[in-house]
């Protein structure tokens, strides 16, 4: 599947990691997201029920990051694939690229990150 819908750089402020610090203060994490669909009918069409709404996939995907917390951001990541394959049924795959952009370390260096890859089974 070629088709795919981007989304890229959304910020979000989550309470994710392993020490109680991290837990208790929210700090930022930037996502993207790869949606891949069918856009064919969509690109016909010019009607939203054809495709995914981007703006209702963002909301969910706050919700997960600003949600209950997780030691690892796998885990998080995990979280935002298994809720967009369940609610949206258009969708074919997701990948999540996930980064914690201020880890609490001493080290110098841009962040972690997880990309995961999911695959509806049809």
């Amino acid at each position: 599947m070629a088709d795919k819908i981007l989304l890229t750089g959304l910020k979000v402020s989550g309470k994710h990691g392993c020490s109680e610090a991290e837990r208790k203060k929210a700090q930022p994490f930037v996502v993207d997201a790869e949606l891949h669909l069918n856009l064919n009918r969509a690109g016909k069409s010019d009607d939203l029920g054809d495709t995914i709404d981007y703006v209702s996939v963002i909301g969910d995907i706050k919700k997960i990051i600003g949600g209950a917390p997780r030691n690892l951001i796998e885990t998080v990541a995990q979280d935002i694939t298994d809720l967009l394959l369940r609610r949206y049924l258009l969708l074919d795959a997701v990948k999540i690229t996930l980064r914690k952009v201020s880890p609490p370390v001493d080290e110098k260096f841009s962040g972690a990150a997880v990309e995961i890859f999911r695959s509806r089974e049809r």
